[in-house]
């Protein structure tokens, strides 16, 4: 269920995987966030299903951090249908492209993706990023909420 009040994300496979097989980069992170419920982190059902498929057969010992991310960090929603994909076939890859319309769809203005050139929104309202892009980011806003504090006579 959306959680109107936090920033939502969308995640693909690639940052599934690098999330789940790692504990010290930006897919972790925003996984953690995800988990923590400081954000609300989206994927759909392809990435799930290809992330899934990819740990088994390249990284099978990511299986577990894998699995207990998936039911604590992410928010799963369907994969577009053929008529909602059908008039952004220019706006990204084939493969892509139901990724980019899921999460246009689940309402996250960003989609984090390690693939950023596969994906050209035009009529999609959805800003593309990396990983590291999108921490980036996030720390710059948490450094404006807070203060220095200043000296006092």
């Amino acid at each position: 269920m959306r959680r109107p009040d936090l920033p939502a994300v969308f995640v693909d496979a690639d940052v599934l995987i690098a999330g789940s097989a790692s504990t010290g980069g930006a897919s972790h992170l925003i996984l953690q966030l995800g988990e923590l419920g400081l954000i609300d982190v989206v994927s759909s059902d392809q990435a799930r299903r290809k992330a899934e498929r990819n740990i088994a057969r390249k990284l099978p010992e990511a299986s577990g951090t894998f699995d207990r991310l998936i039911r604590s960090a992410c928010r799963w929603v369907p994969d577009p249908s053929e008529e909602e994909l059908a008039g952004h076939t220019d706006e990204a890859d084939e493969e892509d492209l139901p990724i980019l319309v899921a999460a246009a769809a689940a309402g996250c203005p960003i989609l984090v993706t390690f693939n950023v050139r596969d994906f050209h929104p035009r009529s999609i309202d959805v800003t593309v990023e990396t990983p590291a892009a999108f921490v980036e980011r996030l720390r710059g806003r948490l450094r404006g909420l807070v203060r220095p504090e200043t000296d006092q006579p």
